[in-house]
């Protein structure tokens, strides 16, 4: 294994850590400033879209996507370090850049799975940046962790699929500008195979029925540059046939393409802002002085940088290992890796930055330094994209398979 960055990827790195240091970091006050001002919490700050198109002035646009006809044609292991370096502000820069969390995922899907028409109403703007999405699978009466719990119900009536059903925490939703909901439901909840019970459609926000009904915070925090995470109830809303992706009962298998990247993805973040943490940490520990000399005196803040810097190290040197299989031998080969990366990274950088808000004190809850959202974010990771136990489960289960 090579991990030593290329041409192309060193070339990408250059500008986009130009680009954090003279538009994005400087950008987050003034997103704040502006967000205040405006008429609804939900709508975009101007400083957005002045990133966006200076990000794609530079050619700092899709770099998630592999696909050359859409996207950057990065390997994972080339979008990993880009996509760390996303982490240290990840309420502007991934969006800024277009690889944004829920549409990534969902432009992968449209990639993947969608058919002509599809891709050309659909993935052609949200390439584009014009529009955003949303990806409706939680529920809260089940136990979502479990993705063939899920109640929602598609249902074929002539030409048209019927949707009823409650969601929540349906990232981008409340955001006005989302304007397609990719969709999992059941078509056929009797089927003897509960992984091909489920199927996903395309239901446009303005479809009659669908009520985008409350904003779900998240420790608090309602996370308004991602468009928050919403309340969704389908009540008989109708939509063509020809908006199923794929095919009937196919919807388990899109999901679970989905998300693998969407894991990587993640954990490529959440490096970035454990360094974000570790960088804060650091200038805490110079600039302040408690009984009788610096914080950075202290021998349990040396402790507290230290472990923080050989967690990260170690974390790193995973996600490249497991970007790297992905890209030589393919997701399902890379299961173990991937489930590994998901379970320890979150974890770890929940424990980073913990240690950085203390060492702030009061500080470091507060909304003066982004550490308590950082936090949030990272803690939530814990249980998005299935939770640390049923990853455990899974991984454990294949290593004893060795022994049986």
């Amino acid at each position: 294994m090579d991990f030593a960055f290329d041409a192309r990827t060193e070339e990408l790195r250059a500008k986009l850590l130009a680009f954090m240091d003279e538009h994005v970091r400087p950008a987050e006050a003034v997103a704040e400033e502006q967000r205040a001002a405006l008429d609804s919490p939900w709508l975009t700050p101007a400083v957005v879209g002045e990133l966006k198109a200076e990000a794609r002035r530079q050619g700092l646009w899709n770099l998630f996507l592999p696909d050359e006809e859409y996207g950057a044609g990065l390997t994972n292991l080339q979008y990993a370090p880009l996509a760390e370096i996303t982490g240290h502000s990840p309420q502007l820069a991934p969006t800024a850049l277009n690889c944004a969390a829920p549409d990534t995922g969902n432009m992968e899907v449209l990639a993947q799975f969608g058919d002509e028409r599809q891709r050309k109403q659909w993935l052609e703007p949200l390439l584009a940046g014009e529009i955003r999405s949303a990806f409706a699978m939680t529920e809260p009466e089940v136990a979502s962790s479990d993705a063939t719990n899920i109640e929602t119900r598609i249902e074929r009536d002539g030409d048209d699929y019927v949707i009823t059903g409650r969601k929540w925490y349906i990232s981008g939703a409340m955001n006005p500008d989302c304007k397609i909901f990719i969709v999992m439901g059941k078509t056929d909840p009797e089927g003897a195979d509960v992984r091909r019970q489920q199927s996903m459609v395309l239901v446009p926000r303005d479809t009659p029925g669908v009520e985008v009904r409350r904003a779900m915070r998240v420790y608090g925090y309602e996370d308004h540059y991602h468009g928050g995470h919403a309340e969704v109830v389908f009540d008989r809303a109708r939509v063509p046939v020809s908006n199923l992706i794929g095919e009937e009962g196919g919807g388990f298998a899109i999901a679970q393409a989905r998300l693998g990247p969407g894991r990587i993805h993640h954990c490529m973040r959440l490096i970035g802002m454990a360094e974000r943490g570790i960088e804060l940490m650091c200038r805490r520990a110079v600039d302040r002085t408690a009984f009788g000399k610096a914080l950075a005196q202290q021998g349990q803040v040396h402790e507290w940088i230290a472990d923080a810097r050989v967690a990260v190290e170690q974390l790193r040197l995973l996600v490249l290992k497991t970007a790297w299989l992905m890209d030589t031998v393919g997701n399902r080969e890379a299961h173990t890796e991937i489930q590994a990366i998901k379970i320890a990274t979150p974890r770890t950088v929940v424990q980073i930055l913990d240690r950085a808000v203390q060492l702030h004190g009061a500080g470091g809850v507060s909304q003066d330094f982004p550490l308590a959202e950082l936090w949030a974010a990272a803690r939530t990771l814990q249980l998005a994209d299935g939770p640390d136990e049923v990853h455990q489960r899974s991984l454990a289960r294949r290593e004893l398979k060795r022994y049986v």
